[in-house]
């Protein structure tokens, strides 16, 4: 079984930025990948940013040049850095292990999440 713990969230003020960590332990063969999801209040959860087992990377438009999602497999460490940060990326933020349902990628173990909060 795999187990997802992120860290990193905070609060920072509109431009700042900040760097999420997610720590991966456990295996599971069927893997596609990793993601980064968010979910502000009253809202579902989108998500931010994925990587596949290749390191294919994916971004939401609202993040893309601003967000870079990376993983370090020695560390088996999944990271989000966060920069030009905007109130409206205020939300907690999961990362998320995927893998294969059928022929879809999908994301199955979640973390605990993180709150990330930005400020005007």
């Amino acid at each position: 079984q795999v187990q997802l713990v992120e860290s990193g969230g905070g609060s920072v003020q509109a431009g700042g930025s900040l760097k999420l960590s997610c720590a991966v332990s456990g295996y599971i063969a069927n893997s596609c990948g990793m993601g980064w999801y968010r979910q502000a209040p009253g809202e579902g959860r989108d998500v931010v940013s994925t990587i596949t087992t290749h390191g294919t990377t994916t971004y939401a438009d609202s993040v893309r040049g601003r967000f870079t999602i990376s993983q370090d497999n020695t560390k088996n460490t999944l990271y989000l850095q966060m920069t030009s940060l905007k109130t409206e990326d205020t939300a907690v933020y999961y990362c998320a292990f995927r893998e294969f349902i059928g022929m879809t990628c999908t994301p199955t173990i979640w973390g605990q999440g993180t709150q990330v909060t930005v400020s005007s």
